[in-house]
């Protein structure tokens, strides 16, 4: 048993060596530290004092009330005149009937008997319609297709609320 402590005292007495030696060398790290020139902070930026604005406007109309005030129409003074030409709200939609005629391009065209126009949307996307399809937002069906043009008919509402039938086309656009 006095062998035992004489063992534990020999091994606490390294470890107290080893950790003031382990201390000194921190101690002159932090000798090392301390002695290094420090860099200079630079100052607090100057702030500029508050401005107060006075709103001077406030006598003026503002711009998120309606000046415009639209009184509704008097049917009886206009009446609609039914001329028989409506849009197909029944079908289904086509793919070109998602966008305006502007934002589409004609590009060409395939076959020979049956002449395919290829039109390309304005995502970039080419698709191919024929004598009979639809596009454009103004319910524009295609009446004939040419090399150089395709000519549609759409139906648009005037100011009176009633349809009436227009001819539009497009033409061949260059590519390059």
């Amino acid at each position: 048993m006095a062998n035992l402590i004489k063992a534990s005292l020999l091994i606490l007495m390294s470890l107290l060596i080893g950790c003031q030696q382990q201390k000194q060398d921190l101690a002159s790290y932090i000798a090392e530290i301390k002695a290094q020139q420090k860099p200079d902070i630079e100052p607090i930026p100057v702030m500029k004092p508050y401005e107060k604005f006075s709103y001077s406007a406030s006598d003026i109309r503002s711009p998120f009330v309606k000046t415009v005030v639209e009184t509704p129409r008097d049917e009886q003074t206009t009446p609609i005149i039914d001329n028989g030409i409506h849009p197909d709200e029944n079908r289904l939609k086509e793919a070109l009937e998602s966008y305006s005629l502007s934002e589409l391009q004609f590009v060409g065209t395939l076959g020979r008997d049956v002449p395919w126009a290829l039109i390309r949307a304005s995502d970039g996307v080419i698709h191919r319609v024929k004598v009979g399809n639809y596009m454009g937002q103004d319910h524009g069906q295609i009446l004939s297709v040419t090399e150089s043009e395709l000519t549609l008919k759409e139906i648009v509402s005037d100011e009176r609320g009633a349809y009436i039938e227009r001819e539009s086309s497009l033409s061949v656009v260059d590519v390059n």
